[in-house]
């Protein structure tokens, strides 16, 4: 008897000694698992995304800062091994604007929801473009208040149903990336969650680039969105964003609205130079001490 439990704990410590560890391990709070996201919730695969581009620009984990608001994806400066802020609704991107003007040798990432930074934080997100703040801001467009119960957002499509749309919706949505385009982005990209290498591509060069950089990633939520607008469950919906996503590079802004059930055209539409805020900043402060003298 005490050979078979030697034999046994013998088998148990080989078992965990040749135990694969986790790829994602090293930038996740593993301890946090299993997450509260949804089974067919294109969040995780954003984060996914986010984790492998990080990895693929050799940037110092030490030196990135996530800030992330209130809502689903709120929730990620909660699971990612990074130093995290989860602030307040529709705040993010101001947070982030403060941790950058103090210690501008951080990388800052806001990763939120469309409901968190372009609904209450719509504001925020608009100015943050309009000053160049570098820093990229990932945003999964659910197409609704998930969190809440399922209501229309400022990016519900026309016609689309939701909790307070029964008989569709009467509001047109915001564009995301003409918005983040015309208020003066220098990265603007967007994808669905099915196209998970294109979307690690794209965090990767405007994790790369200097200025507001903007990923729209499109993941309606499979259970109060998609169910009421009869999408599906999770893998219904990733045959929707196959059958009807259309990639086009460098597409003009103002085409990219999306209807109800209608194709969503994705792609990055936005790649261009120009002075970031802390750039600006620091040249006025050399011309400002000159002065002086």
């Amino acid at each position: 008897m005490a050979t078979a439990k030697t034999d046994k704990a013998e088998e148990i410590q080989k078992t965990t000694e040749t135990e694969e560890i986790h790829p994602m391990e090293g930038l996740l709070r593993m301890d946090r698992m299993p997450h509260i996201w949804c089974p067919s919730c294109g969040i995780g695969l954003a984060v996914t995304a986010f984790t492998a581009a990080l990895e693929k620009t050799g940037i110092d984990p030490n030196m990135v800062s996530i800030v992330s608001g209130i809502g689903c994806t709120g929730r990620v400066a909660g699971y990612v091994k990074l130093d995290s802020f989860h602030t307040t609704h529709g705040r993010a991107i101001a947070f982030a604007t403060g941790i950058k003007v103090g210690n501008p040798k951080l990388k800052v990432v806001v990763f939120s929801g469309d409901g968190d930074l372009i609904a209450i934080g719509g504001n925020h997100f608009i100015h943050a473009a309009r000053r160049n703040i570098d820093m990229l801001v990932v945003c999964v467009n659910n197409f609704i208040y998930a969190m809440t119960g399922g209501q229309v957002a400022p990016t519900t499509p026309l016609a689309a149903y939701a909790t307070t749309s029964p008989y569709g919706c009467v509001e047109p949505p915001f564009n995301i990336p003409y918005i983040a385009d015309s208020s003066g982005a220098v990265y603007v990209a967007r994808w669905t969650a099915l196209h998970i290498r294109r979307l690690t591509k794209s965090i990767t060069e405007a994790l790369q680039k200097t200025g507001f950089s903007v990923v729209e990633v499109i993941s309606p939520c499979a259970l109060y969105y998609g169910r009421t607008n009869r999408l599906g469950d999770g893998l219904d919906l990733m045959r929707f964003y196959h059958d009807n996503a259309e990639i086009r590079h460098g597409e003009d802004t103002k085409n990219l609205n999306i209807g109800f059930q209608t194709k969503i055209v994705c792609g990055k539409f936005v790649d261009r130079e120009r002075p970031s805020y802390m750039e600006r900043y620091n040249e006025w402060v050399s011309k400002a001490k000159g002065a002086k003298k």
